[in-house]
């Protein structure tokens, strides 16, 4: 069993063409039984009998000479009165004629052996070069009937020809079999690379390089699989990252609720001792749990089948709610807040948008500096809602604004670190944003202050239901 693609290729290719021979053979010798055979019969009597005419216009020649010039042109002849026989050039293979055919001839009668001759399919007959496959046409010599019998000689006329096209044909086939070895060979090579790129893929090594420069499918294929190997780099990157953040915030908190275990488990310690390590040890408790629920919320927000429960609401009145919501941390630091809200229906998911708000005032609150602003404004446009959140605070570097809507990703480590939080308000809130089809981008100057900005398209009344 061929299993190679190599192989299999090569051994295809043959096959289709000797299917493809034969193909063509059985056709051609259904075009010659059909439209050759009854030409090259009616053009062979033409010629029988323009010889037998010109016997006839002309008595006084010599019949003899005259049919073995015809025999030296390139004829085979047979002639005969019934009782005396004579053969004119190259002698018959086969002397097969039936004394019945020679009877309807002497009587006047055309005999079509080529008609009639082969019994069988293959053209190969047109080639016999046998007493019956002839044309037999009568001949008055000297008012004596006889009986002409003819046929080309076609190993004396096409000899040559036979020899050409042989040679033609075993060239054809050496030929394509050495031509299709080569292509599919061309054809198999950078699939064997990508075989190979793929095992290496499998044990982990995205860092492959294809030096495949192609323009055709196999190129595209080439192309996206190095794309893949990238994207799978990336992905592997992000995740070493993952586990790295999640390690790191559940072994922060692990810890403390660790060491003020082992405190409260001392004898000595004072009812406010213990209180104090107990609300501690809550309070990583409590921040375990929204990491938690953070990590699967956003685990199920990245799903494709992500249901999303819609309905109208007052996009204004939540905004407000949720301003309320932090009210309480913006005066412990001093922070004024400034909103301008249209009066706004909105039909999407109220659950899942009112996390995209929390998530982003809240940032904007925590990493404001004391006594700072924070500016609020809800646009109702034609097409889209658009709300903007922003704050006065130290604002992002350049090269770390792009990234902030990563998972975990936070711009200034040391400081964050003493900031409560979980890195992934903003990956959650971009999740809920794409699910509505809108989109959310950030503006940040350092010193200055950052800026979000949420944009969500509108649907159409009729869609409302």
């Amino acid at each position: 069993m061929i299993r190679s693609l190599y192989g299999k290729f090569t051994f295809t290719t043959i096959l289709i063409m000797l299917l493809s021979g034969i193909i063509a053979f059985l056709l051609s010798n259904v075009y010659y039984q059909m439209i050759l055979k009854p030409y090259n019969d009616q053009k062979n009597t033409m010629i029988a009998e323009e010889i037998v005419d010109y016997v006839h216009t002309h008595p006084e020649i010599d019949l003899d000479s005259y049919l073995d010039h015809l025999s030296a042109v390139g004829y085979q002849l047979y002639v005969t009165d019934g009782q005396q026989e004579q053969f004119y050039g190259k002698a018959f293979r086969e002397v097969n004629l039936a004394p019945d055919d020679v009877k309807m001839v002497l009587n006047g009668d055309i005999f079509h052996g080529m008609q009639q001759f082969p019994h069988t399919f293959f053209v190969t007959g047109f080639f016999a070069n046998e007493l019956e496959n002839t044309i037999g046409v009568p001949l008055i010599y000297q008012e004596k009937p006889y009986a002409l019998f003819m046929r080309p000689d076609i190993k004396l006329l096409f000899n040559e020809m036979h020899l050409l096209f042989g040679s033609m044909l075993a060239l054809t086939i050496l030929l394509s079999i050495l031509f299709v070895l080569i292509s599919v060979k061309l054809l198999t090579a950078p699939i064997k690379k990508l075989t190979s790129a793929t095992f290496e893929l499998a044990q982990g090594n995205f860092n492959i390089q294809l030096d495949i420069n192609r323009k055709d499918e196999i190129g595209e294929l080439a192309q996206s699989f190095t794309q893949m190997a990238n994207q799978l780099e990336q992905l592997e990157e992000l995740r070493k990252q993952l586990i790295s953040n999640i390690s790191h915030d559940i072994q922060s908190p692990l810890s403390n609720i660790k060491g003020y275990t082992s405190l409260l488990a001392q004898p000595a310690l004072s009812d406010e001792e213990k209180l104090y390590y107990t609300d501690i040890i809550n309070k990583e408790v409590l921040r375990l749990s929204a990491l938690t629920k953070q990590v699967l919320l956003l685990a199920s927000l990245e799903q494709e089948d992500q249901p999303l429960k819609k309905q109208t609401f007052s996009l204004s009145d939540q905004m407000k709610q949720v301003l309320k919501q932090h009210q309480w941390k913006m005066q412990e630091k001093g922070i004024m807040a400034d909103y301008q809200l249209s009066s706004t229906n909105f039909y999407g998911d109220p659950t899942m948008l009112y996390a995209v708000w929390d998530n982003i005032i809240s940032n904007a609150v925590k990493y404001n500096v004391e006594g700072g602003s924070v500016s609020i404004s809800l646009i109702d446009k034609s097409d889209r809602v658009e709300i903007r959140v922003r704050d006065s605070g130290e604002g992002i570097d350049q090269a770390d604004l792009s990234r902030i809507f990563e998972r975990f990703y936070r711009a200034d480590v040391a400081r964050s670190r003493t900031v409560e939080g979980t890195g992934l308000g903003l990956s959650i809130a971009m999740a809920i944003v794409h699910l509505h089809d809108g989109r959310i981008y950030a503006k940040s100057e350092k010193g200055v202050g950052t800026e979000i900005t949420v944009e969500l398209p509108k649907l159409k009344t009729s869609n409302i239901p």
